[in-house]
C-alpha cells in the first residue's frame, strides 16, 4: 500500500454532508413503526439517509485507516474499529456505531424483510451517535491540521 497524506478537505466534505443528511433526517420529524408503515416516501427517505450516512462514515474511516495505519478495513464494521485505533474516535463510540453497518447492509441489499421496529429505533440513535461521530472526527481533523499545517 502506497503511503499517502491525509486528504483533510475530502474528509471535511464528507463530514459536512453527513451533518446535512442528519439535519435533513431531523427535519423529517419523528419516526415510529406506524409512520414507517404508512408513509412510504418518508420511510424511503429515512432509509436512504441512514445508508448514506453509514457509507460516508465508512469512506472517512477507510481514509483515516489507510493514511494513519496503512491498513484498509475489511468491512464497514471494522472501519470503525480502525478509526478508533487511529485515535479519530473513541472505542466506545466505535462499538455503538458498528450495529448501524448491519442495518445498512439489510437496507441496501434487502437481505430479508426489513424490520421497521429496528429502523424506527435506529433513526434517533443515528442522529445522536453519528452527530457525535461528526463532531469528534471534525475536531480530530482540526487538531491534525493545526499540527501539520495542512488544509
Amino acid at each position: 500500500m502506497k503511503p499517502t497524506a491525509p486528504d483533510w478537505r475530502s474528509m471535511k466534505a464528507k463530514l459536512r454532508r453527513m451533518r446535512e443528511l442528519l439535519d435533513l433526517l431531523v427535519s423529517l420529524g419523528e419516526f415510529d413503526t406506524t409512520r414507517l408503515q404508512q408513509d412510504l416516501i418518508a420511510t424511503l427517505a429515512a432509509e436512504r439517509i441512514l445508508t448514506q450516512v453509514v457509507g460516508l462514515a465508512f469512506a472517512t474511516n477507510s481514509h483515516i485507516a489507510v493514511t494513519m495505519l496503512k491498513r484498509a478495513p475489511d468491512s464497514y464494521g471494522e472501519s470503525f474499529v480502525l478509526a478508533a485505533k487511529a485515535g479519530a474516535i473513541d472505542h466506545e463510540l466505535a462499538q455503538q456505531l458498528i450495529p448501524s453497518t448491519k442495518l445498512r447492509n439489510v437496507l441496501i441489499h434487502e437481505y430479508a424483510d426489513i424490520d421497521l421496529d429496528k429502523v424506527a429505533a435506529a433513526i434517533p440513535m443515528a442522529i445522536d451517535q453519528y452527530g457525535e461521530y461528526v463532531r469528534i472526527v471534525a475536531s480530530w481533523i482540526a487538531d491534525r491540521q493545526n499540527v501539520s499545517g495542512g488544509t
